[in-house]
């Protein structure tokens, strides 16, 4: 089994209790502290887990070092977990005044900063539009422009407090959600690894295996939903027509699951 966010471990974790002595677990994060976190956890089991620093954009690749050549199951869960987001340090919540990092891998690539003082502004504000679903993207990023240099989450809510309307301001979501979603997304190229992630999963699903994802982000689900029904036609099936969602006492005991859609795609004995 391949758990390709592996995280905090905990879907690894119920996975390996749910399951016989004789399955296998693979676990792949791009946090190296997640990856720490999860091996710690999930050390009782150390004889049938192997971790991996890695993102799922090389499923193949590294399932191939690990000589795994068939799963009867692998799981995406996207995003960010609730550690990265109160707990990191790296600029992915709006809770704390943090330096605009927002990187999956702190060891790689350009910072959210480094997006967001050099790109220009009709391309942050496609960002912004595109990955946060957010109507007032120009304005957003008119902000941003006339702010900079940025350097704290604190730099990025200003921004868009000072762009959004009042009367635009919803009690249930902070005025900045969507914007940092969408930076974090551009900053990790979510969108992009996913893509190459699911033009190498299918290959590595035992006959009667299957891959589940877990969507957060309405442009990701789609991606997911137009693939599943493209390999449907090359000998998988999607078990559900629609995505399972969590019912009302999942997000009463965790609101961040509001949104989460799952989708699962079975390959055909």
């Amino acid at each position: 089994m391949i758990d390709g966010t592996v995280g905090m471990g905990g879907h690894a974790e119920a996975i390996l209790e749910r399951s016989g002595e004789h399955v296998r677990l693979l676990g792949l994060d791009l946090d190296p502290e997640a990856v720490d976190r999860a091996r710690a956890r999930l050390g009782r089991y150390a004889d049938r887990v192997r971790l991996r620093r890695a993102s799922f954009a090389d499923l193949a690749e590294v399932a191939a070092e690990e000589s795994v050549t068939a799963a009867r199951s692998i799981l995406l869960d996207l995003g960010v977990s609730s550690y990265q987001l109160d707990e990191a340090g790296r600029g992915f919540s709006f809770a704390a005044d943090e330096p605009l990092d927002m990187r999956l891998d702190p060891t790689s690539g350009p910072t959210a900063a480094a997006l967001l003082n050099e790109l220009p502004e009709a391309e942050l504000a496609r960002i912004i539009f595109e990955y946060g679903d957010e109507r007032h993207a120009r304005r957003i990023a008119r902000a941003i422009v006339r702010r900079r240099p940025l350097a704290t989450t604190g730099d990025l809510v200003a921004a868009a407090r000072g762009a959004v309307p009042r009367a635009a301001w919803s009690p249930r979501r902070h005025v900045a959600t969507r914007t940092f979603q969408a930076i974090r997304m551009a900053v990790n190229d979510e969108q992009g690894a996913l893509r190459r992630a699911l033009q190498q999963a299918p290959a590595l699903l035992a006959l009667g295996g299957r891959l589940g994802i877990i969507a957060f982000h309405s442009g990701e689900d789609r991606i997911v939903k137009q693939t599943f029904r493209t390999l449907a036609r090359q000998g998988f099936a999607e078990l559900e027509p629609s995505p399972l969602v969590p019912g009302d006492d999942e997000v009463r005991a965790n609101a961040r699951a509001r949104s989460a859609k799952l989708r699962v795609l079975e390959r055909l004995p």
